[in-house]
């Protein structure tokens, strides 16, 4: 009955280790994904695209939240958010050298708000959100999407 209860004890030991190293690991490569999405993003995000922006913030949180700012030299605003886990495609329009990354979310996810427009401050919800960048070669932009699939899940 005791080596019983030891073997038990035993094993539950191993287990709960195990799944805290599996635990661990999946946080260690969220952690990871964050950072490079977020870099990725930053160096790649084209300001100059024609939009009179007089600057610009973009960020990805830890746990997974999209943001982009846009400030326009007109004094108009644009906000732009979204879960990474409510992405469900990415595509890209364009060359290796410019064009388009377009999130498409699983329904309307995005938040879109605008601020201080001639047209009216509006906010809405969107599926698709399409962001300029530069220098987006082919590996690049699958290591990027690969990086976003640990936040599907």
């Amino acid at each position: 009955m005791l080596a019983a209860c030891q073997n038990f004890l035993l094993s539950s030991f191993i287990l709960l280790t195990l799944l805290t190293g599996l635990t661990s690991l999946k946080i260690d490569r969220a952690e990871e994904s964050w950072i490079w999405i977020q870099r990725c993003l930053l160096q790649a995000f084209n300001h100059t695209s024609g939009n009179q922006l007089k600057k610009w913030e973009l960020s990805v949180t830890p746990e997974g939240f999209f943001r982009l700012r846009k400030y326009f030299l007109s004094g108009k605003q644009e906000y732009f958010s979204f879960h990474l886990s409510r992405l469900k495609d990415i595509n890209y329009n364009g060359t290796s050298q410019w064009g388009d990354l377009i999130f498409k979310a699983i329904e309307d996810d995005i938040i879109v708000q605008t601020y201080n427009d001639p047209k009216g401050n509006i906010d809405s919800m969107a599926t698709i959100l399409s962001i300029p960048v530069l220098d987006m070669e082919p590996e690049r932009l699958d290591s990027l999407r690969n990086a976003l699939i640990v936040f599907k899940h």
